[in-house]
C-alpha cells in the first residue's frame, strides 16, 4: 500500500471516529508490565509449536495463570487451557479467546528441535497469547472490583481448523458458561487501531461438488460448468476489488460506508474434475459476503446450468437430487450485531488515546477465516482485527506472509483496549 493512502486512512479515522471520551476505568499498561509481556512474547516467538503440538506453550500459559491466582483447567480438546477469574461480585460471565499454535512451514527455522517440521509464528498467535495473559494479569489485579467471571480460553489447533471444535466436543461449555465471548487477530492495519463490524468480517467460503453420470466429453462438461459458475460472480474481472491493497483505501476500502467490498459473490479459479467408473464430479469453490447471498447460490447455479439445451440434458444425468447442496461446510465469523453496538458505545466513552475502536463496512475476500466461528455458534460474541503495522518503520503485519513483522506496541494497545472493554462490559447490565 502507498504511504499517502495510509495517511489518508488514518486521517479519515480520526475525523470520523474519535470523539470526547469519558470512560473512567481505561487501563494504562505500565512500563514494567509491558517489559514483562514483551519478554513473554519473545519466549513464545522463539518456541513455536505447530497445531496439535502446543504442549510446552500450554504448560507455560497454565503456570502463568496459576501464579495470577486463577483457577486453571488443562488438556481440554488437546492442549487447550482455560483460566477462570471469579470476581468479588456477582455478574456477567465473559470469555476471551486466544489461539496458541504456530504455522508448520519448511522455509522457516525453529529452536524447537523435536518438531517433525519447521514452525514459526508468522500469524501472530504468540502475540494473541501474550495479550490474553496481559489482560488476565490486569483484571486479576482488580479482582475485587470485577462483577462476575472472566474466562480465558487458550485454544490449540486454530491453523488447521480443529481446535475450537475439539475443545467444544471435550466439554468446554460444561466447564464454563459464558454469556459473551470475544477474540482478536493481528491485521495489517496501523498499530493503535482495533476494528470490527456486525455479522461477517470474512466472506463465507464453501465448496460445491457437482456429480454426473459419466459422459464421454468431460472437457466440454467442465468448460460448460465453468461458464455457468462465472455467470453467478458479481465482481468484474477488471475491478479494483481484486487488488488486496485496496482493502485499506479510504475511498473504497472496508472502512468506508461506500466500500466496494460488500454484497458480492466470487468464484475461485480452482475447478477439480474427478472421474470414477460410472460418474464424473466437478468441484468448485465460491465465496459470498453475507449468508443470504451464499444460500441463494445453489438455486442460481441450477438455473444457469439448465438454461441451455445442453444444460437440460445435464440436468437429466445429475447423480442426485441434492446436487447443489454444499459439500464442505466451514464455520464463518458471524459477529453479534447487538454486542457490536455495545462495543461502539464503549468506544464513545473511552478516554485512552492509545487505541481506537472503529467500525468496518466491508467484508474481506479471499477465503480467510478463523475457527473462533465455532465458539460464536454456541455463544454470542465479537471478533476484532487489531493493527500491528508501523509503516514508517517498514513493519507490515500481514499474517502468513514471509516478511511478517509486528510492532510490539500492539501488546500495549491490545491489553489496554481489551481490558478496558471487558471491564466496561462487566459493569453494563445488558
Amino acid at each position: 500500500m502507498k504511504k499517502n493512502n495510509l495517511f489518508q486512512l488514518i486521517g479519515l479515522i480520526i475525523l470520523l471516529f474519535l470523539s470526547t471520551k469519558s470512560f473512567s476505568q481505561s487501563i494504562a499498561v505500565s512500563k514494567e508490565l509491558l517489559d514483562e509481556l514483551v519478554a513473554i512474547r519473545n519466549y513464545l516467538y522463539n518456541h513455536p509449536e505447530a497445531s496439535g503440538q502446543e504442549r510446552e506453550t500450554a504448560l507455560y500459559v497454565a503456570n502463568y495463570l496459576e501464579q495470577l491466582g486463577l483457577e486453571v483447567k488443562t488438556n481440554i480438546g488437546g492442549y487447550g487451557v482455560v483460566g477462570i477469574l471469579n470476581g468479588g461480585k456477582k455478574g456477567k460471565r465473559i470469555a476471551w479467546r486466544a489461539d496458541m499454535d504456530a504455522i508448520c512451514k519448511s522455509t522457516y527455522t525453529s529452536k524447537t528441535e523435536e518438531q517433525e517440521c519447521a514452525v514459526a509464528h508468522i500469524c501472530g498467535h504468540d502475540v494473541h497469547t501474550t495479550m490474553a495473559l496481559g489482560i488476565a494479569k490486569v483484571l486479576a489485579n482488580q479482582k475485587d472490583e470485577i462483577e462476575g467471571s472472566v474466562y480465558f480460553i487458550f485454544q490449540p489447533s486454530e491453523e488447521n481448523w480443529k481446535g475450537a471444535k475439539t475443545m467444544i466436543a471435550d466439554g468446554l461449555f460444561d466447564v464454563i458458561q459464558p454469556d459473551e465471548i470475544y477474540g482478536a487477530h493481528v491485521s495489517p492495519m496501523p498499530v493503535g487501531l482495533i476494528a470490527s463490524k456486525p455479522n461477517y468480517i470474512y466472506a463465507d467460503y464453501k465448496q460445491i461438488n457437482l456429480t454426473f453420470k459419466k459422459i464421454k466429453d468431460t472437457e466440454a462438461l467442465l468448460s460448460y460448468v465453468k461458464s455457468c459458475f462465472s455467470q453467478i460472480q458479481t465482481v468484474a474481472q477488471d475491478s479494483e476489488f481484486w487488488q488486496m491493497q485496496n482493502l485499506l483505501r479510504p475511498d473504497i476500502g472496508i472502512g468506508n460506508q461506500n466500500t466496494i467490498f460488500k454484497n458480492y459473490i466470487t468464484v475461485e479459479d480452482k475447478f477439480v474434475l474427478h472421474t470414477e467408473e460410472d460418474t464424473v464430479t466437478i468441484s468448485a469453490y465460491v465465496s459470498a459476503s453475507n449468508s443470504n447471498l451464499m444460500e441463494a447460490i445453489p438455486d442460481q447455479l441450477r438455473k444457469k446450468i439448465t438454461a441451455s439445451s445442453y444444460g437440460k440434458k445435464l440436468d437429466q444425468i445429475m447423480f442426485s437430487s441434492n446436487q447443489f447442496a454444499y459439500s464442505q461446510e466451514r464455520g464463518n465469523i458471524n459477529n453479534s450485531s447487538d454486542l457490536f453496538q455495545k462495543v461502539m458505545s464503549f468506544q464513545n466513552k473511552n478516554s485512552n488515546k492509545n487505541f481506537t475502536f472503529l467500525p468496518l463496512y466491508g467484508v474481506i475476500p479471499g477465503g480467510r477465516g478463523d475457527d473462533f466461528a465455532y465458539f460464536q455458534e454456541e455463544v454470542p460474541g465479537v471478533y476484532f482485527l487489531i493493527g500491528g503495522s508501523n509503516f514508517d518503520n517498514g513493519i507490515i503485519a500481514m499474517p502468513h506472509d514471509s516478511n511478517f513483522k509486528l510492532d510490539e506496541n500492539i501488546i500495549k494497545v491490545g491489553v489496554e483496549g481489551f481490558s478496558s472493554l471487558l471491564l466496561y462490559r462487566m459493569k453494563e447490565k445488558k
